[in-house]
């Protein structure tokens, strides 16, 4: 048994199809194939029902590749360990970051960590919370990005900043010439929301848990996307809220619709978060400072009044 018969197996088992395994290994189909028999051979066993389309895995073979992602996962520490002791800041580093975080966060940093670390190959995949947590325990993620707190004994979080939630309203909408808003103001029947499976959807319920719909909306709509609240806000069909980041890149006709909460501003936190035996500890503090460095730009040369909650946590 080896280790890499032992990631043959698992990339068998992640793409359910041979020849898409070994594309992903590097490998041709046969070598790959061949391995895998050389361990069922082994083992005296069957990892996979080949007569089923795709492929499954059969009821040892879940064991077995429970136990692989084990193996495999500590057997790639050994690496981290050695960077780790040499204080080395390099090779490749997989992370999450959840929908309403990535597109507005990630151009603020990415350029300058690539040319401050270019031994670092990043490789980010834009995940659900849920699937960001499944994949740092089973070793698919070395960290991520994503709104906390999570209450997962396995999982660290680090803070990196407080992003306050803003509302965006429609100068035909009764809120329009208030100054600044109040969560009591808020009202279920007109807040447009991005779709279940956000956890940004969760925060704004949360804001609003003391208040109950009237069952007055024409019509009831939940998207996936900001620019689509946004558009809709803009028609005149509700208000929206978005987090602060998502404001910057709003046109200057569209900024003049954003209306701030009354302190104590209603905020989320937004945490690096990894697995509990994640050796990678160089890597994710320079991460979390880069990050943490673009902040503190921000709190310097942006309104004050909507970025004061924005407070980086050392």
């Amino acid at each position: 048994m080896t280790i890499t018969q032992l990631k043959y197996v698992l990339a068998v088992a992640k793409y359910q199809n041979f020849t898409t395994a070994s594309e992903h290994c590097f490998v041709t189909q046969p070598t790959l194939s061949m391995q895998i028999h050389k361990l069922e051979e082994a083992l005296d066993i069957q990892i996979f029902n080949r007569n089923k389309k795709p492929i499954e895995l059969t009821e040892v073979g879940k064991k077995i590749v429970a136990q692989a992602k084990i193996i495999v996962n500590e057997s790639n520490r050994i690496t981290d360990i050695v960077d780790q002791e040499k204080g080395y800041i390099g090779g490749e580093f997989k992370i999450g970051i959840i929908p309403t975080i990535m597109p507005s966060l990630l151009p603020l940093f990415l350029k300058n960590f690539n040319k401050k670390y270019p031994k670092v190959a990043l490789v980010i995949n834009e995940l659900t919370t849920a699937e960001i947590v499944q994949k740092l325990k089973d070793g698919y993620l070395d960290a991520a990005i994503a709104a906390t707190p999570l209450n997962d004994e396995n999982i660290i979080e680090s803070p990196i900043y407080y992003e306050p939630f803003i509302g965006l309203v429609n100068s035909n909408h009764r809120l329009y010439n208030e100054k600044f808003l109040n969560p009591q103001d808020l009202s279920l029947d007109d807040l447009l929301l991005l779709e279940d499976g956000h956890c940004f959807k969760e925060s704004v319920l949360n804001i609003c848990s003391s208040l109950s719909p009237n069952n007055k909306k024409q019509f009831a709509l939940q998207s996936g996307s900001f620019n689509t609240l946004i558009k809709l806000t803009k028609e005149g069909m509700g208000m929206t809220l978005l987090p602060y980041l998502h404001s910057l890149d709003l046109s200057k006709e569209d900024k003049s619709l954003i209306r701030e909460f009354q302190k104590p501003y209603p905020a989320r936190e937004v945490s690096m978060i990894y697995h509990k035996s994640e050796l990678k500890l160089q890597l994710i503090n320079a991460l979390k400072d880069e990050i943490s460095g673009v902040i503190r730009g921000l709190i310097a040369f942006t309104d004050v009044d909507i970025i004061s909650p924005l407070k980086a946590v050392n």
